[in-house]
């Protein structure tokens, strides 16, 4: 059961540990590195290849994109979404089973024309245009867990029936198609969250059956970060166990992990090295 681990450098200080701290799980024969924009770059399994203009104007309008680039984050967010792409594509092709992605800028507030609180572009979105272009997949998952609602996910796909899009936030219990927010009130225990998950994944996606799960993390909502709602780094581990579990129950264990909110060095350091063990035990 191969997992894929998509890496690249960014600056800032919540990343400052990694890779050096996945050294003893880089050990393993059977994770695999994809490794791009790293000074004194590490030994990788391969090398993260930049999506091509034509791919991000799939899902993103030229003038969006030409927005990114006028920020100086355009390197960064194309390497964050490509992460995804390939994450998704060598999962299909058998590559690997799993796989979790760096990124430094987020993913679920880049719709088709707009781009904020430090997403840029959808690597989920892109992902899933990929696979059904390439490989005619059908169905596909996104679980949100950032303690933020999507606004770009939402829109990108509130009227495409072949992607159900979770999303436990602090926003308004909403149902549109295939496209449900779940609130979270604004502090909440472990037991209470996981309890709304586990409800959610029961009713929606094992009903729905993807053929593949997109799981947009952030560990914002933890206590002591910026979106804190009262969340101890432990739920997010159960939570991991619990989503690896669907993903086994109903797409063969096809699951992405995308890393998006979350700003303390302490906590990622604690929290992503637990949570791609639990991919690939």
């Amino acid at each position: 059961m191969p997992t894929g681990i998509f890496f690249h450098y960014q600056q800032g200080k919540r990343l400052r540990d990694f890779p050096q701290a996945l050294e003893k799980i880089l050990e393993k024969d059977y994770v695999f590195l994809y490794d791009a924009l790293y000074p004194s770059k590490p030994k990788s399994s391969f090398d993260l290849e930049p999506l091509p203009l034509g791919t991000l104007h799939k899902i993103h309008s030229p003038e969006m994109v030409d927005r990114v680039k006028a920020t100086g984050n355009y390197e960064g967010a194309l390497y964050s979404a490509a992460g995804t792409v390939a994450a998704a594509t060598k999962i299909w092709s058998g590559e690997i089973t799993n796989a979790f992605v760096f990124t430094g800028y987020g993913d679920h507030h880049a719709g088709s024309t707009f781009f904020g609180g430090g997403c840029y572009f959808n690597g989920a979105a892109l992902a899933i245009h990929e696979l059904r272009e390439k490989y005619g997949v059908k169905s596909y998952a996104i679980i949100d867990t950032d303690a933020h609602h999507g606004n770009g996910t939402w829109e990108l796909f509130e009227d495409n029936p072949a992607v159900l899009y979770i999303c436990l936030c602090s926003g308004a219990s909403r149902e549109n198609n295939q496209n449900v927010n779940i609130h979270v009130a604004p502090r909440v225990t472990d037991c209470d969250y996981l309890t709304l998950a586990k409800e959610a994944f029961q009713k929606w996606v094992t009903e729905f059956q993807p053929e593949i799960i997109f799981w947009n993390w952030g560990y914002d909502g933890t206590i002591g970060e910026y979106g804190g709602i009262g969340l101890t780094p432990d739920a997010h581990l159960k939570l991991a166990m619990e989503i690896k579990k669907v993903a086994q129950q109903v797409c063969r264990g096809r699951l992405i992990v995308i890393l998006c909110g979350g700003s303390r060095r302490d906590l990622a350091l604690f929290l992503i090295p637990r949570i791609i063990t639990i991919l690939i035990d």
